[in-house]
């Protein structure tokens, strides 16, 4: 059987599933985390994000944290932080069904934009997001740690629809 290309909708795997994060999913999200990236969050960062009610939310696939994802939304705005899928299960579609549900969240909370970070490097990311409909706007000087130094961040926007409203921004 052929695996799934990263642009197909995961309707197909119910053994996927969103739920919100919790405390006790911590360690896990930090070992996610620590694989994929060189400058890591730390437990403390992802603690204060639930302390602080950031909307955070894990994909399961077959009952396992599998990807993460926290966003802020207020003010008819809403900014992805950290959007992150397990090394091992990545090219299956869950970094796109984890923003697509960050997105209906965002929706959901009345956010009429989305904004985010990404590393001009993560050449991966950047071809989702535009995929998605995020349009570059700016750059970020020096905005994260790098091998050597700092490195840049592209600043990206998304308009959504708000629901009941489908004549402002791009609907999915």
């Amino acid at each position: 059987m052929a695996s799934a290309r990263i642009d197909e909708p995961l309707s197909h795997a119910p053994s996927m599933r969103f739920r919100l994060m919790r405390a006790i999913d911590v360690p896990v999200v930090m070992d996610i985390e620590r694989r994929a990236y060189d400058f890591p969050w730390t437990e403390g960062i992802f603690r204060d994000c639930l302390a602080v009610g950031y909307r955070c939310h894990v994909v399961l696939r077959d009952d396992m944290i599998a990807g993460y994802g926290i966003m802020t939304a207020a003010a008819g705005e809403s900014h992805v932080l950290n959007l992150c899928v397990d090394p091992h299960q990545r090219r299956r579609g869950l970094g796109r069904a984890l923003l697509n549900h960050l997105i209906e969240n965002a929706r959901a909370a009345g956010a009429q934009t989305m904004l985010l970070e990404v590393r001009p490097s993560n050449a991966a990311g950047i071809a989702l997001y535009e995929q998605l409909g995020f349009k570059r706007i700016g750059m970020r000087k020096d905005y994260y740690p790098a091998k050597g130094g700092r490195e840049d961040a592209i600043m990206l926007e998304r308009e959504i629809t708000v629901t009941g409203n489908p004549a402002k921004g791009t609907d999915l």
